[in-house]
């Protein structure tokens, strides 16, 4: 009994690796445009925009410009 719980974890601990799931070269395909979450990506980056100057939220998301929307 106790050899085959030895086993079990040893096969089950192999699923465990370090080995990345995804190779560098194989990752411009997950930044495929039909993965993002808008349906409208000009829409959605004017609306961030709009959402950063009127919360003078400025540089979490990426935008730049002040709180008076003139970039």
């Amino acid at each position: 009994m106790r050899a085959l719980f030895l086993v079990c974890t040893l096969l089950l601990s192999t699923g465990c690796t370090i080995n990345p799931w995804v190779a560098p070269y194989e990752r411009q395909f997950i930044a495929d445009p039909i993965m993002g979450f808008e349906q409208d990506p000009v829409a959605a980056r004017y609306m961030n925009h709009v959402y950063e100057a009127r919360e003078a939220a400025r540089g979490a998301e990426g935008g730049s410009g002040g709180g008076c929307g003139c970039n």
